[in-house]
Parts: structure tokens; C-alpha cells; sequence
């Protein structure tokens, strides 16, 4: 069975978050997301791979800013 896409507010409960950060997330730390249309979609094992490699940890810092304070 193929994995099952997930919307903003599915992925925010998920992750225990508010929607709004999925947003900022989405540009400024490059969580993984497809744009279906004008919806952002998300697969459950890309954004848990993602989180477990730390990028959401990552305070005040973009993936092109690494060590940038």
C-alpha cells in the first residue's frame, strides 16, 4: 500500500505544532513538502527523517546558514 499524503494541518498535529510553523518551516528550513495545486503536501516518513536529522532543532538558522548566528 503507497504511503498516505498528508495536509498542513495532518503534518501539525503530527508534529505537535501550529500550521503556521509548518509554513515557515516549508521556506526557511526546507521541511520536505510537495505543492499539489495551491496545497502543500507531506509524506509521514520524509518529515520524520527530517526531523530525526535535527533540521527542525535547528533555532534561528536556515539551511544556508548553518553556524551563522
Amino acid at each position: 500500500m503507497a504511503e498516505r499524503w498528508l495536509s498542513v494541518d495532518a503534518i501539525a498535529a503530527h508534529l505537535g505544532v501550529n500550521p503556521e510553523t509548518i509554513y515557515k518551516w516549508i521556506t526557511r528550513k526546507r521541511l520536505p513538502a510537495h505543492k499539489v495545486g495551491r496545497l502543500w503536501k507531506f509524506l509521514g516518513p520524509e518529515v520524520d527523517q527530517w526531523v530525526k536529522g535535527g533540521q527542525a532543532g535547528a533555532e534561528g538558522r536556515g539551511a544556508d546558514s548553518k553556524g551563522a548566528n
